[in-house]
């Protein structure tokens, strides 16, 4: 649908195609067609104020959930672990970081006791534990390289 403002005549789905063409600006952990849809809820904010604090705010979640999964690690809390897991795996779906919330799937099933991929039941404790470390500091390192890009993206000057 075309957009009547004078100042910018692409339609916001021209704009899209552009951006998911582009997408390594985004950073090539973050799927550039799911962070579009995020980026439309600014309308025509050049500051981008409204997704600017979402993904900010996921931020914020994302580094207190690592934390809270480093305690339970060693707590042994399995049955949180799997929330937490599930819990970032939904935010980081939401904004397209597909590295991100697959490695926290993972974490959901080891948590819940099954394998990494929830089809077998893995009874081994310990066996969990130690994945689910391992998963853990491969999902901090690729959540900093998407927040590297996406604090990179926001830095930018805003385009009117």
């Amino acid at each position: 649908m075309p957009e009547t403002s004078l100042s910018n005549s692409q339609t916001s789905e021209q704009r899209s195609e552009e951006h998911a063409q582009e997408g390594p600006e985004y950073g090539e952990n973050i799927d550039a067609m799911t962070f579009e849809q995020i980026l439309e809820m600014d309308e025509d904010d050049p500051t981008q104020e409204f997704s600017r604090s979402i993904v900010f705010g996921f931020f914020e979640q994302a580094e207190s959930t690592f934390a809270q999964m480093n305690d339970d690690i060693e707590k042994r809390d399995l049955n949180n672990l799997s929330a937490l897991g599930h819990f970032l795996k939904g935010s980081s779906a939401t904004l397209g970081l597909t590295k991100v919330k697959d490695s926290c799937e993972k974490i959901q099933h080891l948590g819940a006791g099954k394998e990494e991929t929830g089809q077998h039941q893995e009874p081994d404790e310990d066996k969990l534990l130690a994945r689910i470390k391992e998963i853990l500091g491969e999902v901090i390192s690729d959540y900093r390289d998407a927040e590297r890009s996406l604090k990179a993206f926001y830095a930018r000057p805003a385009q009117s």
